[in-house]
Parts: structure tokens; C-alpha cells; sequence
């Protein structure tokens, strides 16, 4: 069992900016860290837990949030609001006689589903275009 530790994850900006996820308290099986600049609605949220569920399989499940925040002024009061947020949630299910190597590849896969290289993903995850 790997003990909680930071998660550095690179963006896709021109030149990548590093954001460090650092662990907060843990909620019940579920495992927390954020990228905080001090504005706590405006922190980026990564969340992770792992599950047995009662026909003995094993979920792991993994969400993100990226809000927006902008700053409004009122009667010359600066004051914070989420314009809006990006979500994603990502779940595995593996069964109770699964192997370390069939999860790997699983991974894996996933893993390069989303590399910026797989065009079609990146058509439809990032310009949003529809499919037909």
C-alpha cells in the first residue's frame, strides 16, 4: 500500500506548467489532495479511492475539478467567484481473480487514449467537436 505523498501532474499549455496536488485529511476511503493559490474555492481538487464492492470486484475511482475563478469588483470590494469548472471522473472495475499485468495494461491504454497524439480523443475531449 503506497503511502499518501504529493502528485505532480503537467498541463498542455505551450510550455507546460507543473501542478503539484498536495494530500489534505482524508474523508472516510476517500483520498484527497489540492493545488491551492491561497483562494480555497479556487483550488484544483484530485480525489482518489479504492472500493470492494459486494460481488468482489474492486473499483478505483479518480476525479478532478479545475474551477475558474475571477476576481469582481463591487463598490470597489474585490471579491472571488467561480466563473465555471472542469470535471473529470474516471473509473476502473477490475474483478477479484484479475492480474497485476491485465490492470497494467488496462492503465496503460487508458493512458494513451489521452495522449495528445491520439487526435480523434483530443477532437472530441478538447475542441469539444462532435462525432459521426
Amino acid at each position: 500500500m503506497p503511502a499518501i505523498t504529493s502528485i505532480t501532474v503537467d498541463d498542455r499549455e505551450d510550455t507546460p506548467i507543473s501542478h503539484v496536488y498536495t494530500p489534505t485529511a482524508p474523508d472516510g476511503s476517500v483520498r484527497k489532495w489540492i493545488v491551492s493559490d491561497g483562494v480555497p474555492m479556487g483550488d484544483e481538487k484530485l480525489s482518489m479511492s479504492v472500493t470492494k464492492t459486494a460481488s468482489n470486484q474492486h473499483k478505483v475511482r479518480i476525479r478532478m475539478v479545475d474551477p475558474i475563478v475571477v476576481t469582481e469588483t463591487i463598490n470597489a470590494v474585490d471579491r472571488y467567484k467561480v466563473e465555471r469548472a472542469g470535471f473529470a471522473s474516471l473509473e476502473f472495475t477490475f474483478g477479484n481473480n484479475s492480474t497485476t499485468q491485465e490492470r497494467k495494461n488496462l492503465v496503460g491504454k487508458l493512458a494513451n487514449l489521452l495522449a495528445s497524439s491520439q487526435t480523434f480523443v483530443m477532437d472530441v475531449c478538447e475542441d469539444l467537436e462532435g462525432m459521426y
